[in-house]
């Protein structure tokens, strides 16, 4: 199934590769394959998480301290966060909210979804 990232998804993702490359050479790498290895299981097996609150699952990362927040839309995984897990726990339920569309950039152009909900592919290497 394709993954799709809310728009504050891939800027939480962007903020902790910045950091890590911040704190070590090559850290964001490494960061950034263990986020993308989780998106790539969620992607194989949605379901396979549990879920954390309403129709919100949680997937960790390995190695770091992060969890990849998602819903499972009609055709598609929603990302909705990339959340350090320990820091402000709660912070994403406001992108629950309805109204708020995923947007995101698929191979560095801008591009709609088919069902044109302005929810777009993004492969979290692109950051």
């Amino acid at each position: 199934m394709r993954c799709e990232f809310h728009p504050e998804a891939l800027a939480d993702y962007e903020v902790a590769a910045r950091y890590y490359a911040g704190c070590q050479e090559g850290l964001e790498l490494r960061f950034m394959a263990s986020v993308e290895a989780a998106v790539r299981r969620i992607a194989d097996a949605p379901d396979r998480w549990s879920i954390l609150e309403q129709d919100v699952r949680r997937c960790l990362t390995k190695v770091f301290p992060y969890a990849i927040l998602y819903t499972i839309e009609t055709d598609y995984v929603l990302i909705i966060a990339v959340m350090h897990c320990h820091r402000q726990p709660g912070y994403w339920r406001a992108r629950l909210q309805k109204g708020d569309e995923p947007s995101a950039v698929l191979n560095g152009d801008p591009a709609t979804s088919p069902d044109n909900s302005g929810a777009v592919e993004q492969s979290p290497s692109m950051i």
